[in-house]
This record gives C-alpha cells, sequence and structure tokens, in this order.
C-alpha cells in the first residue's frame, strides 16, 4: 500500500516519493515551510520534523536567567564560599610548596662530577699544608697535640726545610692531548694537540680532571681527547 504525503495527505506513488525527515512527501510538496521553496535531499535544514531553508531555518534561542534578588543572594553566597574554601587550602599548604629537581642522567653526572672534584681539592690542599699546621676551620689558640710537636733538637735543620719546600712528585697519570679542546665552562679545562696532561684523575667513562704542564691550568676534560703516556 502506498504512503500518504505528509503535506498534502494524498497517496504518494514510487515515481514522485520523497523520504525525508522520516515521512514522506511528494517532490513538489517537499518545500520550506515558511516561503514554501521547493527543497531538495542536498540544501534542505531539518527542525522538528519539518523541511527549512538555509535563510528561514530556525534559529537557537539561549533563555537569559534574570538577576533577581535571590539569584544574586546566591551568587553572593558561592562567591564568599569559594573565598573562604581557597583560604582554607592556602592556610593549610602554606610553606609545604617545593620544586623538585628530576635526577636525569645529566643531572647525575654533573654532581658526581663536583662531588669529585671537591674531593680532589681537599686532597691537594691537605697535601699542600705543613706538618703540625692547625687544621682547616681551627679555633683561635689551637695548639697541635703533643705527640706531633718535636721536642728533639735536630742539629742540621736546613736539609729538613729544603725537604719540607720541595714539592712532592706527581701521583697521578701523564697523558698527551691528541685534539685541541676549549673550555666550555668555568670548571674545564683548555689545551692543544700534543699537550701533556698531568695528575690525571678518572672522574667517570667520558670526563677526566688533571692540570696541563704547559700553563699550569688544572680542571675537566674530556676522555677521548688525549691518550695515557
Amino acid at each position: 500500500m502506498n504512503p500518504t504525503c505528509s503535506r498534502c495527505n494524498r497517496i504518494v506513488y514510487p515515481t514522485e516519493k520523497v523520504n525525508c525527515l522520516d515521512k514522506y512527501w511528494h517532490k513538489g510538496c517537499f518545500s520550506c515551510e515558511v516561503c514554501k521553496m521547493t527543497l531538495s535531499m542536498k540544501n534542505y535544514k531539518g527542525f522538528d520534523k519539518k523541511p527549512y531553508c538555509n535563510a528561514h531555518y530556525p534559529k537557537t534561542q539561549f533563555t537569559t536567567v534574570a538577576d533577581t534578588p535571590e539569584n544574586l543572594r546566591l551568587k553572593k553566597q558561592s562567591m564568599m564560599q569559594s573565598q573562604v574554601h581557597y583560604k582554607e587550602e592556602f592556610e593549610k599548604n602554606k610553606g609545604k610548596a617545593y620544586s623538585q629537581v628530576a635526577d636525569t642522567p645529566e643531572f647525575l653526572r654533573l654532581k658526581k662530577s663536583q662531588e669529585q672534584i671537591s674531593n680532589i681539592r681537599y686532597h691537594e690542599e691537605q697535601s699542600k699544608r705543613k706538618v703540625g699546621d692547625p687544621p682547616l676551620n681551627a679555633p683561635a689558640g689551637y695548639q697541635p697535640p703533643a705527640s706531633s710537636q718535636n721536642y728533639h733538637c735536630d742539629p742540621d735543620p736546613e736539609p729538613v726545610r729544603q725537604a719540607a719546600a720541595a714539592s712532592p712528585p706527581s701521583s697521578g697519570k701523564r697523558y698527551r692531548a691528541i685534539y685541541d679542546y676549549a673550555a666550555a665552562d668555568d670548571d674545564e679545562v683548555s689545551f692543544v694537540d700534543g699537550d701533556v696532561i698531568v695528575d690525571v684523575h678518572q672522574i667517570d667513562e667520558g670526563w677526566m680532571y688533571g692540570r696541563v704542564e704547559r700553563t699550569g691550568q688544572q680542571g675537566m676534560l674530556p676522555a677521548n681527547y688525549v691518550d695515557a703516556i
């Protein structure tokens, strides 16, 4: 049985049938609800299961809430509650905020390098100090222990002073530079191809600490720029 048209309520035959918006229409009856312009499946717009053209398509309208005394009172009360809650959270978390530094591989390498450099400098300072000198950060009026004081009279003190003044031999390894290197940071040292690096200490797989014999400067240097002598 053939359906009826939603516009004219007449029978719609298959040759002129348009099935759209869950209804059946004659091709001539499928038109805009306002201007009656004939529509097609390409240019119609449906609203509430009725066809409209683009010009007369109903626009969505928003409902405006009036600022009644009751609404204003509720709005003010909500703002006050938000401020009270914010102050409570602020007082609870006061002094607890801190910045956490991630332990990245680069940060761990720098931290380890700084610790090793500090240890090397500490041992160098200790080796430069004479026997019987007060330790670092010693209080005023410090006296060395009795066991470290020399109560014997040395008949020939001159050779002893010369031995104390002589610098100890280098105990570190010696390397020769095979490339030029310019220091990229304050804790690094620059050198040129052929320079001899003495007092070398291994920091990690990629870095060493040593002193350039030609310039007397010391600091960190890349391990792949030098060869052992």
